[in-house]
């Protein structure tokens, strides 16, 4: 017997395989049940700072890699703001325009959805 871990949708499953030899065939074993065991976690979003007047939100789904820029930061326009993975390729997120961050929205790992507000400008 080989046991093996499969991710399917997220969900890992731990399953067990019964190599067959080639002359004779061995008894099947009966399949054996598991429970799926649930990995992926969402990190809750956190708010720092009061809510600026630009809101910079994400342009798809996918998980924050990494946070750029921190509340007070003052940042130019094209300046990178965070790091979004999405279909395995990461996307800088940009500040739209200058001016200085007023607000986080989203901590490093959280996955999010289109148009969730990422962070806040003023």
């Amino acid at each position: 017997m080989k046991s093996y871990r499969i991710t399917v949708n997220g969900n890992v499953y731990d399953v067990e395989v019964e190599e067959l030899g080639g002359a004779a065939s061995a008894p099947v074993a009966a399949p054996v049940a598991s429970k799926p065991v649930v990995t992926a976690k969402k990190a809750a979003p956190v708010q720092t700072g009061a809510q600026g007047s630009v809101k910079v939100s994400a342009p798809m789904p996918g998980k924050i890699l990494a946070v750029k820029a921190s509340v007070g930061q003052a940042v130019k326009k094209g300046d990178v703001i965070m790091i979004l993975e999405a279909m395995k390729m990461e996307n800088e997120i940009v500040a739209p325009q200058d001016g200085t961050v007023a607000s986080i929205n989203i901590n490093e790992g959280a996955s999010v959805e289109a148009g969730n507000v990422l962070a806040t400008l003023n």
